[in-house]
């Protein structure tokens, strides 16, 4: 899986927020327009684009945009 297409597909996801903005180092939940809301639109679009569930919990225990990227790698593995 490449890290840069899922920086990508996960930039794309924010309306408002600059793409070049978000990088794998990016601790996702300090940009302005991260919400409740955006959390649930992430979870759909990892769904829909990589076929993985996460969780509530494990973007909770997620701090940058690396550490979902992991997070979904270690699921399309299994």
């Amino acid at each position: 899986m490449d890290a840069q297409k899922f920086v990508k597909d996960f930039a794309d996801q924010f309306e408002e927020t600059n793409p070049d903005e978000i990088r794998l180092d990016t601790a996702f939940r300090s940009l302005q327009e991260w919400s409740s809301m955006m959390a649930l639109v992430i979870i759909a679009m990892m769904d829909e684009k990589y076929g993985v569930t996460l969780t509530g919990e494990e973007i909770r225990a997620s701090e940058t945009v690396e550490d979902l990227f992991k997070a979904v790698v270690s699921k399309v593995k299994k």
